[in-house]
């Protein structure tokens, strides 16, 4: 062997022996830490209606605080349709591992599910995150309509059974159930003209192709706002914060009625304890910021912080409230 090989051996041993004795620590650093491998990518949050609706103007205001403290995007996927239950189906079915969570709304979880067969049970389907918010549904009219509160309207309603129409954003929803309840409750005989959407609605009944409406608060706030519709009533048990001056259906002479709507946040069923848990703990953190409860006041929602398993008791109260409803009216979904 040559002198300048032996040379290069000894340098190469020298290099070689303090990595060899470092690489136990090298590897030790770059293992990810227990527990804190989730999430290492963009979390999906499953969304039931078009964009631009109520549920994306709930998780607007919450996507930022979500982000910073979970440590990656939300990315925003769309899935419309038969009343947010693809969506609610979609995620149902997706993997447990805290990359696909899901804001559902009363109507996917317990109305739909009394009047037709899903591809879920929403009692068992998910894990509960968190209730987001509560709001209600505005029972608005067109200014051309005479009555002025809600006891003329049901006097025009009960003067021709049958005759008076009301637009809702589709069947099946909270804002259809918020009719058939005060028809189940008054005696008054309304019919349903069920839209793609609440805008929709909103719009024909600018237009005087529907005389009233029960639409999202959301919705409707602009056309109240602006003069074009005139709100009689909200379907909650107590005022709406951006329509203060606007009574309750129970305060005007039909006591017990609620229709409230609610919002909340969830995961395929089974997902980790630990991951569950930072979930919840992030939305409580979005739901105590106060600007992220200002933004959902002005669209008419109170935000509702609280144990995430305060959703599933919900849930269940709920099912069998409208469940009642749906069967004593015969209410079908198809």
């Amino acid at each position: 062997m040559s002198i300048d090989n032996s040379r290069r051996q000894l340098i190469g041993a020298s290099v070689l022996a303090p990595l060899s004795a470092l690489a136990p620590h090298l590897a030790r650093a770059q293992a990810p830490a227990p527990g804190g491998a989730w999430p290492d990518r963009p979390i999906k949050l499953v969304i039931g209606y078009p964009t631009g609706g109520a549920t994306d103007g709930v998780a607007r205001p919450i996507e930022s605080r979500l982000q910073a403290a979970l440590g990656q995007p939300l990315v925003f996927d769309y899935k419309p349709g038969a009343g947010a239950t693809v969506a609610a189906g979609l995620t149902a079915k997706a993997p447990a591992d805290g990359y696909t969570i899901h804001i559902t709304d009363s109507g996917p979880m317990t109305i739909l599910p009394n009047g037709k067969q899903l591809a879920y049970d929403p009692t068992q389907a998910f894990t509960p995150l968190g209730m987001i918010c509560e709001g209600c549904s505005v029972l608005a009219v067109h200014p051309s309509v005479p009555a002025q509160n809600l006891k003329e309207l049901l006097q025009l309603a009960k003067a021709k059974p049958g005759t008076l129409t009301y637009g809702t954003s589709g069947i099946g929803g909270s804002a259809h159930l918020s009719g058939e309840l005060l028809q189940a409750m008054t005696g008054a005989q309304l019919v349903h003209v069920p839209y793609k959407g609440g805008g929709p609605a909103a719009v024909d009944l600018v237009g005087g192709q529907i005389p009233m409406l029960f639409a999202s608060t959301g919705t409707a706030l602009p056309f109240i706002q602006s003069g074009r519709m005139r709100a009689l009533a909200v379907t909650s048990v107590t005022r709406s914060s951006a329509l203060p001056n606007v009574p309750t259906v129970a305060e005007q002479g039909v006591p017990g009625y609620d229709a409230t709507v609610w919002f909340a946040l969830v995961g395929p069923a089974k997902m980790p304890a630990d991951i569950a848990a930072r979930i919840h703990r992030a939305l409580q953190g979005a739901l105590v910021d106060p600007t992220v409860q200002q933004a959902l006041r002005r669209q008419g929602y109170e935000p509702a912080p609280g144990p995430a398993e305060a959703m599933g008791t919900r849930v269940r109260a709920d099912l069998t409230k409208w469940g009642k409803l749906i069967r004593d009216k015969n209410i079908t979904f198809e």
